[in-house]
């Protein structure tokens, strides 16, 4: 029997020659672990250069001292020990002085969204004093080594560190390797992520670009808007004191939401020490005050104010400073 020889075409070859130096060549070693998936799946939803992603990131640094903050936040003190971080002097003061130098701009804003502008104020009062404090650390090093070296919240910050990448140009307050902000990767003056620029922040002065960091409409702006897609009640409570009597029923809530109308919290033996609706919804907080425990009736508000940090002792410094600043306003308006 005669074998009669055959052509292989000259793709095959070509195709098995490419598949022998890919498998036999070493894999480029990656800067930082799951790096190569991470750029492949930003370039592949965004159309954006792998080698402009691996260049950002190549340029990133694991650093220790941001592991150390997450693992001691201040939200794990007691509310005796917390308020006084927030609710000094000197925060309320420098909060009316910056309420009454931007009164127009702080109503205006707050009208469009339907939030009381105090709270407006009290945000960035409480997470950057006004814009001093915006953060220290390089947000793509901070995303980096929350989303790449700290597995017990990794999805989260890999999630963010994902977003970051993903961001035009025009949502980013200057070059993504040189934004800084604090040991989670929040920037600007109200202390976003890069999912809330993305689906919250907003171009308050009209220039085309959303500036977290140096325009003061867009901070505010921002910062109202988040409110308001979270759901604000304009002119509704954020809380109310609570008085338990002798045979008050325990309560334990695992958030801020409402889930009971006010009356049947009071039949439980929780009673408000100011008049008010009681088929609002509502919820309750029991905190460790520094005279003992403190009961707080809590409403769709201050559920809100918990979306922006999910502690309940953030949101009540927040509630305290807004209305210690509206207080002084009102004050010093009439004296005027």
């Amino acid at each position: 029997m005669t074998l009669i020889a055959t052509k292989r075409p000259s793709y095959l070859f070509a195709a098995l020659g490419l598949w022998l130096a890919t498998a036999l060549s070493p894999a480029i070693a990656e800067t930082h672990p799951g790096q190569d998936q991470l750029v492949r799946e930003v370039a592949k939803e965004t159309g954006k250069n792998p080698q402009t992603l691996n260049a950002l990131l190549d340029g990133a640094k694991k650093q220790q001292s941001i592991l150390d903050a997450i693992s001691r936040p201040a939200e794990g003190k007691a509310w005796k020990d917390y308020r006084p971080i927030f609710i000094t002097d000197k925060r309320i003061n420098d909060g009316i002085a910056f309420y009454r130098e931007h009164r127009d701009l702080v109503e205006r804003v707050g009208r469009q969204y339907g939030v009381a502008p105090e709270y407006i104020v009290a945000i960035v009062g409480v997470e950057t004093f006004y814009g001093r404090n915006t953060g220290k650390y390089k947000v793509l090093d901070a995303l980096v080594t929350l989303g790449l070296y700290y597995p017990p919240r990794a999805t989260f910050f890999r999630e963010q560190l994902k977003v970051l990448l993903s961001l035009p140009d025009t949502q980013l307050g200057g070059p993504l390797d040189t934004l800084v902000g604090s040991y989670a990767g929040a920037q600007g003056w109200g202390q976003f992520m890069p999912s809330s620029i993305r689906d919250f922040g907003v171009d308050q002065d009209g220039d085309g670009h959303i500036d977290l960091h140096d325009s003061l409409p867009d901070i505010l702006g921002s910062v109202a808007n988040y409110f308001a897609k979270h759901g604000w009640v304009t002119g509704a409570p954020v809380v109310a004191r609570a008085q338990p009597d002798a045979a008050a029923r325990p309560i334990s809530v695992k958030d801020s939401k409402p889930q009971w109308p006010m009356e049947q919290l009071m039949a439980w033996g929780y009673a408000p020490l100011q008049a008010m609706d009681p088929g609002l919804p509502s919820s309750l907080q029991t905190l460790e005050g520094p005279n003992g425990p403190e009961y707080w009736f809590t409403f769709q508000n201050f559920y809100v104010i918990t979306r922006y940090n999910r502690s309940p002792l953030y949101a009540l410094a927040v509630h305290q400073l807004a209305q210690a600043i509206a207080a002084g306003v009102r004050e010093q308006e009439a004296n005027r």
